[in-house]
Formats: C-alpha cells, sequence, structure tokens
C-alpha cells in the first residue's frame, strides 16, 4: 500500500485533469461536457459494483479511481466555468456528515444502527424546504425501478408506514397476484400494466421486509438463468444439433437435467 498523503494523491489527480482540460491538453477531455460525461458516470459506477463481485482488488481499485476521475471532471468543468471546485464539494459533503451524524459530533445519543438511520432520515427531511418536504423526495428519478421502489419503501417504513408481520406482507403478494389472474382475464392491457406493476412492488416489499435487496436477489437469478441456459446450449452442441430445431421438452429436459445436478 502506498504511503503518499491522500490529499497529495487527490491533488495530483486535479492536476492531472486541469491539463487535460487545458489549451494544450487533450483534444478529447477538452470537449466534454457535463451531458457528455453523465453515461460515464453511470458505466463507471457499474463496473465497481462488478469489481467487487470479482473480488479482484487491483480491479477494485482501477475502477474507483475511475469513478473519482469523473468526479474530478465534473468538478473542473464547474470551475471553468467559475461555480464551484472539488474543495467545495469535499467541505459540502463533510458538512453534512457532520451534520446528519449528531451522536458522534454532537450530544445525541442513539442505541443502535436503526436509530442512526431514522434521526438521519428525520434531519435529511428537515433539510428539504425547511423542514416541510416530503420523506420520499430525492430518490434519484434515473434509478433502476427495482431499487427505486425499495429506497421508497424503506423511507416510509421508517416513519411507521410498514406491515407488521411477515405474513401480511406475503398476504400482499396473494392478493396482487390474484387481481393480475383477473386483468389477465379481462384482457384489459392498461389493468394488466397497473396489476404487474402492483405485483412487482409487493415482491419488492417481501424482499425488504426480510433485509433482502431486491435488486441483488433479481441479479442473482439472471446470473443462474443465465448459466443453465448456456449449459443447454452446450449440451444441445455436444448432440450435434441447434438450438432452434429443439422442441420445447427436449429445452426444458435439459434445463431440469442442470437444476439437479446443481
Amino acid at each position: 500500500m502506498s504511503q503518499e498523503s491522500p490529499i497529495r494523491g487527490i491533488d495530483r489527480l486535479i492536476s492531472v485533469v486541469n491539463t487535460l482540460r487545458s489549451e494544450d491538453g487533450c483534444p478529447w477531455d477538452r470537449e466534454q461536457t457535463l451531458e457528455s460525461l453523465k453515461q460515464y458516470l453511470i458505466e463507471e459506477s457499474y463496473e465497481v459494483l462488478d469489481a467487487i463481485d470479482s473480488g479482484d482488488i487491483e480491479r477494485h481499485k482501477e475502477e474507483l479511481g475511475d469513478v473519482l476521475l469523473q468526479i474530478v471532471l465534473h468538478a473542473q468543468i464547474r470551475k471553468e466555468k467559475g461555480e464551484f471546485g472539488f474543495g467545495d464539494i469535499a467541505d459540502r459533503i463533510s458538512d453534512k456528515l457532520i451534520h446528519r451524524h449528531p451522536h458522534v459530533f454532537g450530544d445525541v445519543k442513539v442505541s443502535s444502527s436503526k436509530e442512526v438511520i431514522a434521526n438521519w432520515e428525520v434531519i435529511k427531511t428537515k433539510e428539504k424546504k425547511g423542514g416541510k418536504g416530503s420523506v420520499l423526495e430525492g430518490i434519484p428519478r434515473h434509478m433502476p425501478a427495482l431499487q427505486k421502489a425499495q429506497r421508497i419503501q424503506s423511507r416510509a417504513a421508517r416513519f411507521g408506514f410498514d406491515w407488521a408481520r411477515i405474513e401480511d406482507v406475503i398476504g400482499k403478494v396473494e392478493e396482487e397476484l390474484e387481481e393480475t389472474r383477473q386483468a389477465i382475464t379481462e384482457g384489459d392491457t392498461d389493468r394488466i400494466k397497473e396489476e404487474t406493476g402492483d405485483l412487482l412492488f409487493a415482491v419488492v416489499n417481501l424482499c425488504r421486509f426480510k433485509e433482502i435487496v431486491a435488486e441483488h436477489a433479481l441479479e442473482y437469478t439472471i446470473s443462474k438463468f443465465i448459466r443453465r441456459f448456456q449449459e443447454i446450449e452446450r449440451r444441445v452442441r455436444e448432440q450435434g444439433k441447434d438450438l432452434k430445431d429443439c422442441s420445447l421438452a427436449e429445452m426444458d429436459a435439459h434445463w431440469e437435467a442442470i437444476k439437479g445436478e446443481e
């Protein structure tokens, strides 16, 4: 591990980005705008998640650097417009952390992480619109719907709007499933869309109630499906056949065999 000061490392990165954006710097970097960089910020964040899942420490370090680069680039563009710089970003988040952790930097007493989260949400709500804002405000509209659903449910639950028993949550899933069945039977496209959305929302709530991240659960299932389907493809090729020539019954037989072996 490098013994270099983190501050020196950040200063070096800021200097490098400043040079890249300068008149004698890189044409591509000079052309970038806040709008053009949006896609990279999202992509680099997903690559960090992949790096964490891979368990590769060096890759994790590299991908975190790529995300940090995006932040410095955004700060540099704002600085060029005379609006704010990287230091202002660091000061803003430091002030926010201190304000939202009165149990660390103040005299508030807490006995659990749940109390910390509850206090955080109360403080956050008071910060928005002088305390008159909704607890559901501030959730990014670009956030994936599955993740957004769980975030909304979690916030509401922290203020007491939640089920008391797991049986009630399961009952809600079953209720929404039955309403989806009815909508399909009636053939009402708009209602089918609404009811399947309600069903998905209820399933996410079930995940949240059991402290499962719905996004992770679905990602695990997707990976499992890909693994099994690719194994079907491999077995079909071993038989000298093409997947499109197989019947559903044949593919299903392979699927069940693979599932049994796992």
